[in-house]
Parts: C-alpha cells; structure tokens; sequence
C-alpha cells in the first residue's frame, strides 16, 4: 500500500478490497488451510501478513508487482499499470467495467479521479495511455441506468464532477494517448477529446450522440471537439449524433491515426503503445512544457501565445537535460535525459 498517495478513506477501502480478495484465495487456493487464522484477524493485519506470501495469486490479487506490471488496484473498474524495462516511464490506464460497456458510472468515475489525481504528482510517468480490457468497447459514455435513478439536481452535480473529471485528464502534465480498440461513444469520445493524442482501429465507432438521447454534450464534447475537427464538422456531428469509423476520423482530424484491427482487438492499443515509445525518450520537462505551450497558447490570440511560449521556454533554459541535450549532440550520442 502507498501510504503517501491515498486519503485515510481511500486506503480503508482499498484495503477491505484487498481482503475480499484475499478471502477467496484463502477459501479455494493454496491459502485454503489459513482460511480460518485469516478471517479472525483485522483487515490490515491479515493484508500486511498474506501479501508477500508468496503465494500463486496472491500478491497480484493484493496489488502487488508482477512480472509485467505493477500498481494495479484489485476488484477495480479503473487500473494503473506501470511499464517496466525499456518501457519504464509509460503508465497505461486499464478501463474493465464488462457489464456496463465500460460506462462513465459512479464507482468508474471515483476511481478514475483518483488514478488522474495520483498522476498530477507523479514525477515518473513520462507518456499516459488510456486502454479498455473489454474487447470491442472502448466507453460507451453515460451509464443511463444509474442516471435514470438520479434526481434532476443529482445529474447536474454529477455531469459537473464528469466535467471537471475531462478537465483534469486534459491538465495532466504529461502526454497522454487514448487508444480506441471499439465504440467511443457519448462521454466515451469526451474522454477520448480529453487525450492529447487519439489512435483508433479502423472498426472502431466514435460519435457524440447525446441528441439521440434529447441531451447535448456535457463532458467537455461541444467545446473540444470543435477545437479538434473545426466548427463546422463538430456541428454536423453533433447536431446529427452521427458516428463515424477509424477510417472517418483519421480523414477528418478526430483521431491521429488508425490501423486494422487484429485477432485480440488491441491494435490501436498497440499503435499508442508505439507512438508512446517514440515519445518516451524525449526530454521530459521540454515535452511538459510544449504540451503547456500548446494548450494555454490555442486558447489566445497569437501574441499572447508567443508571450506564453516565451514564460514556457524560460523553464527549460535552467534544466540539466537542456545541458544533456546539448552535450549529447557535440558528442555525436544520443542524450539521456532525467527530468531535472
């Protein structure tokens, strides 16, 4: 457990997590003998003992690293996972709501808030990827039914906190890739628009159709798409609620690239894994900053833009990596840069 990045809450309830898990190991693997020393023992002292076990299972049902990946949250409908090796530095968020297609849902929203927040502060991450693990969806936006059962005051509160939830993702201060494997629709596209970088299949669908349903966009959609495609196709698309495919949204900006599907259906997940690694080893203060300067910069006019460019670039000028860089290109090598 992570001590330093979670609320008093947050490790509570991580931790009841952790022990459900553990219980089910415990009752039917090869902690079965233990199952009764385990279930008399609190939470945090049945975790703390049974985590590193060593057990088949147990550490990763605990949260633990594994041989591919480490960080990742159990019984989560939002995970972190790390990249190790030479793809240290890429993190990739694994969405896993099956029943719900992957739908934006009370529990899927809190623990994505909670990943973006841990993300704002990681000095580590250098490139962030946005992956679905049900095959053929990436997020099919609202969950309805949870919406059905809202009060008009209620839906307002939350559409605000899916709003502010976009928002954040778009602030984070490292690249990020959405990776669009299936449908992307309704707040799925939004967060989707939130990425700096879109890759698609070419089978995938994407659309804001939220006036199919008598709404509008309300994540973020109606502003950022017309930044994306330009004005006038934004209001074709979202006027018509129509959806268009991987092919479509190349010709058209919506997304960076797209690329056949294959047999798993994780070809644009490994496309913005590729783009990732072309990404990692740049400077990373220089890339945060670009990414600054780009995102305050559209917002002005050019003027202005220049003068933020210039209060970006100022921030580079003192970095060890810009003396890296340099030194890297008199020796003729390629430079290694830190962050610092």
């Amino acid at each position: 457990l992570q001590f330093d990045k979670f609320t008093s809450a947050t490790l509570q309830r991580k931790t009841e997590e952790q022990m459900l898990v553990l219980r089910k190991v415990a009752s039917a693997g090869p902690l079965a003998s233990a199952a009764p020393r385990l279930r008399a023992m609190p939470a945090p002292a049945a975790v703390s003992a049974y985590a590193g076990a060593g057990v088949d299972g147990g550490g990763a049902a605990l949260g633990g690293r594994t041989r591919h990946f480490s960080d990742t949250r159990p019984l989560s409908e939002i995970q972190l996972q790390h990249l190790e090796g030479s793809n240290s530095g890429i993190a990739t968020i694994l969405m896993n709501r099956p029943h719900a297609r992957n739908s934006l849902g009370k529990v899927f929203v809190m623990q994505l808030e909670e990943i973006i927040e841990d993300l704002q502060k990681n000095t580590s991450v250098r490139v962030v990827l946005f992956k679905s693990q049900i095959k053929g969806v990436f997020c099919a936006g609202a969950d309805l039914k949870e919406r059905a059962e809202m009060t008009n005051t209620e839906v307002g509160h939350f559409v605000h906190k899916l709003r502010s939830l976009m928002s954040n993702i778009a602030s984070l201060p490292m690249p990020t890739i959405a990776a669009i494997d299936g449908f992307a629709l309704g707040g799925g596209l939004e967060l989707a628009l939130a990425c700096d970088l879109r890759v698609a299949a070419s089978s995938a669908k994407m659309g804001l159709i939220e006036v199919t349903r008598g709404l509008l966009p309300g994540a973020g959609g109606s502003q950022r798409l017309p930044r994306v495609v330009g004005i006038n196709k934004a209001k074709e698309l979202i006027f018509t609620g129509r959806q268009v495919d991987g092919k479509q949204a190349v010709s058209i900006g919506l997304v960076n690239d797209t690329v056949t599907q294959n047999d798993l259906g994780d070809a644009a997940y490994q496309k913005a894994l590729d783009l990732a690694k072309e990404i990692l080893p740049q400077g990373p203060v220089a890339v945060k900053m670009a990414k600054q300067a780009m995102n305050r910069g559209i917002e002005v006019d050019v003027t202005s833009g220049m003068a933020i460019e210039e209060m970006c670039y100022a921030q580079v000028i003192p970095t060890k990596d810009r003396l890296e860089g340099m030194a890297a290109f008199k020796e003729k090598r390629l430079p290694h840069f830190t962050g610092k």
